[in-house]
């Protein structure tokens, strides 16, 4: 499990999605959490949590998922992506992410941290569940457990 990281105020958790047994090569690493600020929210009065997805393709695509808590309990989803000629990527470096327009909220391997995010904010942060106060490192250290995001059901 990755620990979370604090980008432009808010705390991410983050996940890694790849085929590769050697996991996300550093230099796509890098250069996704580079481009994050530009994927995330105006502050409000939610506590700032964003939990990212990002995925390495089999192909030269890379992938960054940002998904936001705002408005107490609303998701908020910005992408990105490098590699990816289809998306509007300039070029087929997996490291040179550009923002994407597209509307889509992520692909198939993309989702179960999705599922297991909003059962975690509605543990921690949200009533009648969660605790008088909501938990916001409670929440930060509730993350889907590691392993392949194929074989979840």
């Amino acid at each position: 499990m990755l620990p979370p990281i604090e980008v432009a105020g808010r705390w991410i958790k983050r996940y890694h999605v790849t085929s590769d047994p050697a996991g996300i090569a550093p230099e796509v690493e890098r250069a996704a959490y580079a481009i994050l600020p530009e994927l995330l929210p105006a502050p409000d009065e939610t506590p700032p949590a964003t939990f990212v997805v990002l995925h390495r393709g089999g192909d030269d695509g890379a992938y960054l998922n940002a998904y936001s808590w705002v408005w107490d309990n609303v998701l908020h989803f910005r992408g990105a992506a490098a590699g990816q000629p289809v998306l509007g990527c300039p070029d087929g470096d997996p490291s040179h992410f550009v923002s994407t327009d597209r509307p889509w909220i992520g692909c198939v391997w993309e989702l179960p941290p999705i599922l297991h995010e909003r059962d975690a904010w509605v543990r921690h942060m949200l009533a009648p569940r969660a605790p008088e106060v909501p938990d916001l490192d409670a929440y930060l250290t509730d993350s889907l457990p590691e392993g392949t995001t194929g074989d979840r059901a």
